[in-house]
């Protein structure tokens, strides 16, 4: 189960469409169409459903919920700030590593690409050494971008944590 938020403006909530289509590929790179952002169980009749093992994501939602109103719109908005800054200080910082290269020239929220002198598998190795947990081999998923690893930054990271991320890096890639 995943969570999905849609949002715009109050005025505009009843002039979102009810069901969103989304489009995908599947294992054999067919093109194909899909509800998104729904749950399967508002499409079976409950006295029709053979099974309740599904993908149900109220749970999501409502770990979704407890979090929104605990933090409040000035608290999501302070996390979201923060990660933003947080991001731009570790990508600022880790792209002057040697061995480390900026891979797009667009803007970047929480996360950011770096092409690896050295395989993103190695790489993570060495940060786990130093207790930290590294950065999502883009290559698993795109070939074209073998040798390019995601990092993320949220609020919660500190700057002595990215500081040291970026010294790890750096050892890594020597």
């Amino acid at each position: 189960p995943g969570l999905g938020l849609f949002c715009c403006k109050q005025k505009f909530s009843r002039l979102s469409p009810g069901r969103l289509v989304g489009l995908t590929y599947d294992a054999a790179g067919k093109r194909g169409f899909t509800l998104t952002l729904q749950t399967r169980e508002q499409h079976i009749r409950r006295e029709k459903a053979t099974s309740n093992i599904c993908s149900n994501q109220a749970l999501c939602a409502l770990v979704a919920t407890i979090y929104l109103a605990t933090v409040g719109a000035s608290g999501l908005t302070e996390a979201a700030t923060q990660s933003f800054h947080k991001t731009a200080f570790a990508a600022d910082a880790l792209e002057k590593i040697e061995g480390a290269t900026k891979v797009f020239s667009g803007p970047h929220f929480h996360e950011f690409a770096l092409r690896l002198s050295a395989p993103v598998a190695a790489v993570n190795d060495a940060l786990l050494a130093d207790d930290i947990v590294g950065p999502y081999d883009l290559g698993r998923d795109y070939p074209e971008l073998a040798g390019v690893a995601l990092f993320c930054c949220t609020e919660k990271r500190t700057r002595e944590e990215i500081e040291a991320l970026a010294e790890s890096l750096s050892g890594a890639l020597a």
